[in-house]
């Protein structure tokens, strides 16, 4: 590994007002040793996803299962952002549920995922640009309480990153000035599409961090940055479905994140952070499958549980579908979704609760709501705050 040093990713420059700001160096580094303990970790990073792309060819309805993670992946990014939200709570919001969580925490989840899939769509046909970050950061911040910070427009003015009260002069990191961010952005898209021989994970990995390093706007720069790393991976066919999402690695080591991506600023660390990148991959690779996998296994329980005790038909069937589709229910959408009569909803509804397949949240005697209790202890986990 090539001995680091304070000025291998970038310098601080000393600015009028009496601060330094850094201002980092185009990607990649000029130096950059993937070391042969990096290329095991690296090939067991490649397999692992491979393995977890390879999973998703064998899951029931694989669309249910990725629609349901990204909902999960937009919970933990924006709790490592220090937004207060479940997953019960988020989906509650969205079958219109009233809710005790706050409805700002809420909303901000429920923005990521709108601009997971909108950034998801537009990779397909788009090459991942400064304008296209940009309009998916539009989507993330619109309506939210960074709205009126200039949502989709790079920052005109300093920011910092520091503990609630300190000021720039005391702040953790000072990101470069504004006059640079620009620029800074355009070398980084132009890296981000540029043929450089570098392993795809690696690539990412770097790209992250530079993000996280020039904080181009005034609210959402983490949240952002951990979304393009799924737009990568997926705009260059790594994954043929969005399944790999660190942020559960990432909360569960959020110190250790911050501090390896100071290391590079103040050190030129980027070794222990490629290291360390490519561990949360593994990671959150394997869990995901193990995740699939349990799921497979309740669709299969939950279907013999319907044969046991002599439920069948199309509905009951379509309900176990939608119930993975929709963890959070109520008679008037079984109803909707299924084509049936408002009475035969709220019988195959009683049905599944007298069986626990589903659970009554409301306590109410009308407009009631149910959960799939089963299915929701699988995919929140990790993200209890």
């Amino acid at each position: 590994m090539v001995e680091v040093s304070s000025n291998r990713a970038g310098e601080y420059v000393l600015q009028k007002e009496g601060y330094s700001a850094f201002i980092p160096k185009p990607l990649p580094p000029s130096d950059l040793d993937i070391d042969d303990s990096l290329q095991v970790l690296l090939s067991n990073a490649d397999a692992a996803l491979a393995r977890l792309d390879g999973v998703t060819q064998v899951l029931p309805n694989p669309d249910l299962f990725v629609a349901m993670y990204v909902k999960k992946e937009a919970l933990l990014s924006s709790q490592i952002e220090g937004t207060q939200a479940s997953l019960q709570g988020v989906l509650e919001f969205e079958a219109h549920v009233k809710s005790h969580e706050n409805t700002n925490d809420l909303q901000e989840v429920v923005n990521y995922i709108k601009a997971m899939n909108f950034g998801l769509e537009n990779v397909k046909t788009s090459k991942i640009s400064v304008e296209l970050i940009n309009k998916i950061h539009k989507v993330l911040i619109e309506g939210t309480r960074g709205a009126r910070k200039l949502p989709g427009v790079l920052r005109r003015d300093q920011n910092w990153i520091g503990r609630p009260g300190e000021t720039i002069h005391e702040a953790i990191f000072v990101p470069p000035p504004p006059e640079s961010v620009e620029e800074l952005m355009g070398e980084l898209g132009v890296f981000i599409t540029s043929k450089q021989k570098l392993p795809p994970l690696v690539k990412i990995a770097l790209i992250h961090a530079q993000f996280e390093t020039i904080h181009p706007y005034y609210d959402g720069n983490g949240r952002m940055g951990r979304l393009l790393i799924t737009f990568y991976l997926c705009s260059i066919g790594n994954l043929s479905r969005p399944l790999m999402y660190l942020s559960f690695y990432l909360k569960k080591n959020k110190d250790r994140y911050y501090e390896l991506l100071n290391n590079v600023r103040t050190h030129g660390d980027w070794g222990s952070w490629i290291e360390f990148f490519l561990k949360g991959v593994i990671e959150v690779s394997n869990n995901s499958i193990e995740t699939a996998k349990r799921i497979i296994r309740l669709k299969d329980h939950t279907m013999n549980k319907l044969l046991e005790n002599n439920i069948g038909g199309t509905s009951a069937i379509k309900l176990v579908d939608l119930l993975f589709d929709r963890p959070v229910i109520s008679s008037t959408s079984v109803a909707e979704e299924l084509h049936i009569s408002m009475q035969a909803a709220t019988l195959l509804l009683a049905k599944f609760e007298k069986l626990k397949i589903i659970q009554e949240i409301t306590g109410k005697k009308r407009y009631r709501k149910y959960i799939f209790v089963d299915y929701m202890k699988i995919i929140q986990e990790g993200t209890q705050i």
